[in-house]
């Protein structure tokens, strides 16, 4: 199927234009501290004709149910959703855009890229790297956070698009740890925005 432009989308963010569209599916969250856990996301990227693309996500842990029948049928692949959504691990919301001018070490065959992301944990965080061929790679330029904010110290994300499907991972330092693994998903597209 080829791929269509979303209607009123602004020239500047053609290379972003696969991750317009609202995505669900499943990953995996740890860290240092952090038991591993599975999670469920929604993920939204957006655009109203400006030269950007708005971003919010929402990941909630997947809680396991008490009842071992239930387990078992979890098991066997024959249980039911579960009535209600897990709790919220995290939110985000931010704008993903193209500069206008091309930094040194950008490969000719991609586009600049920055990523503005506000986390409610009380920080903030400035992602810059390169765009192209359905997958981008970024790196943390700035992270701030309040005295009381998530010690967050730098991250790197990467995106890309896997056979029609987002798949994404998402490294960090933070709370005095080196740069290690946080989380990924693979999530699939719902609706096209």
């Amino acid at each position: 199927m080829p791929f269509v432009l979303p209607e009123g989308l602004a020239p500047e963010v053609y290379p972003l234009a696969w991750l317009v569209g609202r995505w669900r599916g499943e990953g995996v969250v740890g860290y240092p501290g952090i038991e591993e856990s599975a999670f469920t996301q929604e993920l939204d990227v957006t655009h109203d004709g400006g030269p950007y693309l708005a971003y919010t996500t929402t990941i909630r842990l997947v809680v396991a149910p008490d009842d071992p029948a239930a387990l078992v049928a979890e098991a066997d692949g024959t249980a039911e959703p579960p009535a209600e959504p897990g709790p919220v691990w995290s939110t985000e919301s931010g704008y993903w855009r193209i500069p206008p001018e091309r930094p040194e070490g950008v490969a000719p065959d991609k586009h600049p890229v920055e990523l503005l992301v506000a986390d409610p944990s009380g920080h903030v965080a400035v992602y810059v790297g390169q765009v192209g061929n359905g997958r981008a790679d970024l790196a943390s330029d700035l992270v701030a956070h309040t005295a009381t904010g998530a010690a967050v110290n730098a991250g790197t994300r990467l995106y890309g698009l896997v056979e029609g499907d987002l798949m994404w991972a998402h490294d960090l330092a933070a709370f005095g740890h080196p740069m290690q693994s946080y989380a990924s998903a693979r999530l699939t597209r719902v609706d096209a925005s």
